[in-house]
């Protein structure tokens, strides 16, 4: 585990450690000396982590599965990437062994129309807040809203490419956050007291629409690469979408997106209030990650 960690501090599992969130979240615990244990359904996933981490297979599906790397725990950091049907057995396991849960949830109570469009995976965070309130456990549930390496996925394909981004609702505000930040703020919480039975939605410090960040993109590119936005219908965008994503999913973020226009994206202070300092903006996001609009896959 190290030397130099402390070892009178318990381990705080991750589960999803493999994923967006979860990779930084051990990051994050790792430079604050706390002890991680990471959670894999293959072993051969751990090879992406860092050594210092203690891997164990489990599957949230299973269990029993999760006896041994829940044994000892102080906190688990939950990911719920299984399905529905999975969830009561699992969170009865973490209560069986662990006092502290950080959930990664979304902001489905927020009263703002972008968060309250029919949303299958809202109904399924609920479902699990609901089952860990009745386990008794100490909870923290962190809600991002809209990611800002979502940009990643939905617009450096066409960027790389020398192409414009041909995408609806463009005038759709929004307040991306960055995933280090998230991340950041799960961390804080999973291993420092004062947190538990708190509620956080987690925003970047702006509203921009659509349009404004692909443009900032090509700001930070500057002579590398030609960026345009160009607004297409949402028709054109379920036909550009066949086979990259569920249909529930982009109907999911056409509501969202056509309810957002024409109002401020919901901003909250919450990174600054737990991190101490200001969100990172979406312009010092698009800075870090440049390479990835212009290389790569």
């Amino acid at each position: 585990m190290g030397a130099m960690q402390q070892t009178n501090i318990p381990p705080v599992l991750v589960t999803g450690a493999t994923g967006r969130i979860g990779r930084l979240v051990i990051d994050q615990l790792l430079d604050a000396d706390v002890p991680v244990r990471a959670l894999v359904r293959r072993s051969e996933a751990a090879a992406t982590l860092p050594s210092k981490v203690e891997i164990f297979t489990g599957d949230l599906t299973v269990p029993e599965s999760l006896d041994p790397a829940l044994k000892g725990a102080g906190a688990v950091f939950l990911v719920w990437t299984a399905p529905p049907r999975a969830a009561a057995a699992a969170v009865e396991r973490l209560a069986a062994h662990v006092r502290r849960v950080v959930f990664l949830s979304s902001p489905h109570r927020t009263p703002h129309p972008f968060f309250q469009q029919p949303n299958p995976m809202a109904g399924l965070h609920a479902d699990i807040e609901r089952l860990i309130t009745a386990a008794g456990l100490e909870s923290t549930i962190i809600r991002p809203g809209m990611l800002a390496s979502n940009s990643l996925a939905w617009w450096a394909p066409a960027i790389r490419a020398a192409e414009a981004v041909r995408w609806p609702y463009g005038a759709a505000e929004t307040a991306p956050v960055d995933d280090r930040d998230v991340a950041a703020v799960a961390a804080r919480t999973l291993h420092q007291d004062g947190y538990a039975s708190s509620d956080y939605v987690l925003t970047g410090p702006e509203s921009l629409t659509q349009a404004a960040q692909v443009e900032i993109i090509g700001d930070v590119l500057g002579g590398r690469r030609r960026v345009t936005f160009e607004e297409t219908t949402p028709g054109e965008f379920r036909r550009l979408s066949e086979g990259t994503a569920p249909g529930s999913v982009v109907d999911m973020l056409l509501a969202a997106w056509s309810a957002a226009v024409g109002q401020p994206a919901y901003v909250t202070t919450a990174v600054a209030d737990i991190l101490g300092r200001a969100p990172r903006t979406f312009r010092q996001w698009a800075a870090d990650h440049a390479t990835a609009f212009t290389e790569g896959a």
